[in-house]
């Protein structure tokens, strides 16, 4: 199969004002991925799958991701009046880099039993409401995948056949895979609560007065 720098390249000529960034990957496994911008991302995955040296035609999962915020401290030098004096002084500063949300798409070649590439979606922020381009109608297996992420994770997909709750019940809120996410103290539901569940739930349900 093509190496990750030629499909990036085929991809962008191919798909007009497509802009496709390759991730690296330090693991053992060293698998880089290709990020797409959703705007594009359903024509990059038909080219991905109609073209013949590539034919990826099976989206074999699909996963999301949650990245917070990310807080990096960096040293640099400034000048300042010590003293009456100027003088070059070393400060720290932090940067804040905004995190986001993504779909991550495993696609492989069943005809050409080749793969995988490893296609992203990224959103701008984490902030609600947050859209991906849904990728269903090019891979029809995709669609539980997503609705999976949508129930726990908050994404909607944009042109997605049936975008609703699959293992959350309707009316639930939040997203319970957000790494921010905090659980209700509410555990009247839970039959036989213990360590955590019962802390929590004798804070929601104190003692009545008189009783042990």
């Amino acid at each position: 199969m093509e190496t990750l720098d030629q499909i990036k390249s085929r991809v962008e000529a191919a798909v007009p004002g497509a802009q496709l960034q390759i991730v690296p990957n330090d693991t053992p496994a060293n698998q880089p991925s290709l990020v797409v911008d959703p705007e594009h991302a359903l024509a990059v995955a038909r080219f991905l799958r109609d073209d013949p040296q590539l034919r990826l035609d099976y989206a074999s999962n699909v996963t999301g991701v949650d990245w917070l915020d990310k807080v990096t401290k960096e040293k640099v030098k400034v000048k300042k009046l010590v003293d009456g004096v100027e003088k070059e002084v070393e400060e720290t500063i932090e940067r804040t880099t905004p995190g986001y949300l993504e779909a991550v798409y495993h696609l492989y070649s069943m005809a050409l039993k080749q793969g995988p590439v490893v296609l992203r979606q990224r959103s701008i922020n984490r902030v609600d409401p947050v859209h991906l381009a849904s990728l269903t109608p090019i891979y029809r297996g995709a669609e539980f995948q997503e609705r999976e992420i949508y129930d726990l994770y908050g994404v909607i997909f944009d042109g997605h056949p049936d975008l609703r709750r699959i293992l959350m019940w309707e009316g639930f809120k939040d997203y319970p895979m957000r790494k921010d996410y905090l659980p209700p103290d509410d555990f009247e539901y839970e039959p036989t609560p213990h360590d955590e569940v019962l802390e929590r739930a004798q804070k929601h349900y104190p003692a009545k007065a008189g009783t042990s």
